[in-house]
């Protein structure tokens, strides 16, 4: 039996998803008449749960609205997966712990959107929990998704490691009592 938990972020930690999810939102935004500036994206969305930035971008939206452009965006997702590219070295990371660690993705992003990249790359299997937005009442940086995990395996914080790149992941993690490992760059 396993006595320890890793935990990954999905993206920005385990494949590099900035081009695809920009050109995704630009295109759902677009059929909704509103623009989105690469820089922008890249300063003030990235990373960021969907509900936080669309405001910035669209002045008081309605509940309505941003579901709309959420759902156009994960449903054009898919087509832009060429753009991503996968963190190998810590893929060839979970190859090597998976046999005494449990292995858990925990993100912001959308079940969906986040079965489709994980498909794509062929790394499904790899995870024995996934839990995205749609298994939370409270997104990063509230630390529920990594507690959840944390619960499901009967694990604690002590007995767990979490790997992360963005400012609100690692607020979470932090908050979860857990080992925190950031992802800078790859």
């Amino acid at each position: 039996m396993k006595q320890k938990l890793a935990i990954f972020d999905l993206d920005g930690t385990l494949f590099n998803t900035e081009k695809v999810n920009y050109l995704s939102y630009r295109q759902a935004l677009a059929q909704k008449g509103y623009s989105l500036d690469y820089d922008f994206y890249t300063q003030e969305c990235n990373g960021k749960y969907y509900k936080d930035y669309l405001p910035l971008l669209i002045p008081n939206p309605s509940e309505e609205l941003m579901e709309e452009i959420h759902d156009l965006k994960k449903r054009i997702y898919p087509d832009n997966l060429g753009s991503a590219t996968e963190n190998e070295h810590l893929f060839s990371l979970i190859d090597l712990i998976k046999l005494e660690y449990y292995v858990a993705l925990v993100t912001t992003a959308s079940r969906k959107n986040s079965t489709d990249i994980l498909e794509f790359f062929e790394k499904k299997e790899i995870f024995e929990l996934i839990l995205t937005h749609n298994d939370v009442n409270k997104v990063k940086p509230d630390p529920e998704g990594f507690l959840k995990a944390m619960n499901h395996f009967n694990m604690l914080p002590s007995q767990t490691i979490i790997f992360e790149d963005s400012d609100a992941g690692i607020e979470a993690a932090i908050k979860s009592g857990a080992n925190v490992l950031t992802v800078a760059q790859f």
